[in-house]
């Protein structure tokens, strides 16, 4: 998956960063939402295109010689209503493409040139603007509107601009990962995917076969309404609905994991295991070691002393082609399905334990792609003790 214009290029990551409408459209910058005074001096938005010739492969280049900028709107004017004759090029209607028109354009030239587009659209900007801005002082191109994304390789319906206005965004792309895959989206596995869906994985499958009902609303992130639980969704399919409005790639397979449904699941880079199903979990675990994929599993142990509060471990165990003995030789994962012996049986949860597990859980996969720097010698395995608030980090590389 390319990343897009704006993330490969500092300039136009800037204008994004900014502020600025920004979209690519039919080959050319484009930045609406810019006030402009008309003839009668009233206050208008217009909007101002440039044409991406300064660019080599998907790189910017200076656009010392494309000093020309385009407009769609009546002709800008300055507070007395006259034409801003200094920058006037020509006054024609001209068709760039579907949907964008432009009914003018300006020249003007710095005498060095543009250093950059942000440079040039910023300048044409400043020049227009300024005399709405003497009218009203509120008015701004810089407004921070939501621009829906027209990257047609993107994972996402917009733009993540979160991203890119601290500059991050190459380091994010670390995460543009094929296919991860969520097992278990009840507590813990619903939070992981609410992290996950906010990254550029290409496709994010879940898998559980059981539905969503009331207690569930109490212990994953959001607030179905009583109309939405009466409908008894599956978890897969209320949960993809959530976030299949950010993320185009959210998949719900709304099956359990048995012999008969293992083979089904597909290849993927990452896994997250989020499930109390220890027979489930042993073949997941089985097949993961079996096609070499990294994986992490998360779990709760809490227990409930004598009405006096609750107490426990949030755990993840992390296990990758380069070290697998740890899961088993120190015990990492439990295998069972229930019986007292196992911690997880009565299966207390409470919502910020599981959001916490989630966090734990995301933190570490982003470090084992690099998104964070971590320690040469990782750990494999983590445990937060509840009563004591302390982390403890071991089965280190």
């Amino acid at each position: 998956m390319s990343p897009p214009l704006t993330s490969r290029n500092p300039d136009l990551a800037r204008i994004v960063k900014d502020g600025y409408e920004l979209s690519i459209l039919h080959g050319h910058l484009v930045i609406t939402g810019v006030p402009y005074v008309n003839s009668k001096r009233e206050i208008r938005l217009g909007t101002l295109v440039s044409d991406m010739s300064c660019i080599s492969g998907d790189v910017t280049a200076s656009p010392v010689t494309a000093h020309v900028a385009m407009w769609a709107g009546e002709y800008p004017c300055d507070g007395d209503g006259k034409p801003i004759e200094k920058f006037r090029h020509a006054s024609t209607d001209q068709v760039l493409g579907p949907n964008l028109t432009v009914n003018h354009s300006f020249s003007h030239k710095p005498q060095d040139g543009y250093r950059d587009y942000h440079h040039k659209l910023t300048t044409y900007i400043a020049m227009i603007s300024r005399h709405a801005q003497a009218i009203d002082k509120d008015v701004s191109a810089q407004t921070h509107r939501f621009i829906e994304n027209e990257d047609p390789e993107s994972p996402f319906h917009y733009a993540d601009t979160a991203s890119g206005r601290v500059g991050i965004t190459n380091v994010m792309r670390k995460l543009e990962l094929a296919r991860i895959g969520i097992f278990g989206v009840g507590g813990t596995g619903s939070y992981v995917l609410d992290l996950v869906a906010k990254t550029p994985v290409r496709e994010v499958a879940i898998f559980d076969g059981d539905t969503f009902l009331q207690h569930n609303a109490f212990r994953a992130p959001g607030a179905p309404s009583a109309e939405q639980l009466q409908a008894l969704p599956k978890k897969v399919d209320y949960l993809a609905g959530i976030y299949s409005r950010m993320h185009r790639g959210i998949v719900p397979h709304a099956f359990a994991i048995d012999e008969h449904t293992i083979g089904q699941i597909g290849s993927m880079d990452f896994a997250f295991i989020c499930m109390d199903s220890g027979t489930a979990k042993r073949l997941l675990v089985e097949h993961f070691e079996q096609h070499g994929v990294p994986f992490i599993d998360v779990g709760m142990g809490v227990e409930l002393i004598d009405d006096d509060g609750l107490t426990g471990l949030v755990c993840i165990t992390t296990s990758t082609p380069d070290q697998r003995d740890h899961v088993r030789a120190n015990r990492r994962l439990s295998f069972k399905d229930g019986g007292k012996d196992n911690i997880y049986a009565k299966n207390i949860q409470i919502a910020d334990l599981n959001a916490l597990n989630a966090a734990m859980a995301v933190i570490r996969w982003k470090k084992h792609f690099g998104f964070y720097r971590t320690d040469p010698k990782v750990e494999h395995y983590s445990a937060y003790a509840i009563s004591g608030n302390v982390i403890a980090n071991e089965d280190k590389t």
